[in-house]
């Protein structure tokens, strides 16, 4: 019986020794993640998002529908 709780003495704290560790290095990254996350400006993240997103028309026939068409939704 004493080698079974000398066992889970031993589990118990090699898991609060991984969970210290686990708890140091998040408090040492997250302020540099947060920081980061902070200095996107919301304007140029809206751009480079429709940039991604929305595609040049090469061909001037369709450039021209796509210009003179209009939505019917939008004058309701």
């Amino acid at each position: 019986m004493p080698n079974s709780v000398i066992i889970l003495f031993i589990i118990i704290g090699v898991a609060a020794v991984i969970a210290v560790i686990a708890f140091v290095i998040y408090k040492i990254i997250h302020p540099k993640m947060k920081d980061e996350a902070e200095k996107i400006d919301e304007n140029q993240a809206a751009e480079e998002e429709l940039k991604r997103v929305l595609v040049d028309v090469d061909d001037e026939e369709t450039a021209k529908a796509i210009s003179e068409y209009k939505d019917e939704d939008s004058d309701k």
